[in-house]
């Protein structure tokens, strides 16, 4: 079944959208850094992506790994960010990428189209796990939408509106 990504520099709502669709039975899969940043914080341990983004990196890698095997085999299944945005991550660091990451990224692969939503300053938020300025979120962004073409993947990109009207536009690209 297809395991379909939603993707984008941080702050574009992919989070919202992901809870949009599992809202009309869609299921989905949160996003792998987030949990991990709060799990890190909460040890007390060093392995953050603004700390160590290289450890971190890693950790991520396992996660999205173990969630895309362990995925429902459900029909059109979204994550939130896939193995890709590490490679973007790491890049956008200027640090190097192993090829475990190419290879994790070669071996598992989601359905070929992939939805990227493009900056949108007006609903963007910095948090506790979002650390990146707007400036630096759009910067990642271009890298994620870099990462995946050239894992080969087909890009669509969301318009900016409602989580009702992209949930929507989705739905009209499933079919």
């Amino acid at each position: 079944m297809p395991k379909y990504i939603i993707t984008g520099g941080p702050g574009a709502g992919k989070t919202s959208l992901l809870k949009g669709l599992q809202q009309c039975g869609y299921h989905g899969y949160a996003e792998a850094s987030r949990q991990l940043i709060i799990e890190e914080k909460e040890k007390g341990a060093g392995c953050l992506p603004w700390i160590d983004l290289s450890c971190f990196a890693k950790k991520a890698l396992q996660r999205m790994t173990h969630d895309f095997l362990t995925a429902s085999p459900t029909p059109n299944s979204f994550f939130d960010r896939g193995i890709p945005d590490i490679i973007a991550y790491l890049q956008t660091a200027q640090l190097p990428v192993d090829e475990e990451y190419r290879k994790a990224a070669r071996e598992h692969r989601y359905a070929p189209t992939v939805f990227l939503l493009p900056p949108w300053q007006d609903i963007y938020v910095q948090d506790s796990e979002r650390w990146q300025t707007f400036e630096e979120a759009t910067v990642l962004g271009e890298h994620i939408r870099s990462a995946y073409e050239r894992s080969g993947y087909h890009i669509v990109e969301l318009p900016c509106g409602t989580i009702q009207e992209r949930v929507v536009f989705i739905q009209k690209q499933l079919q």
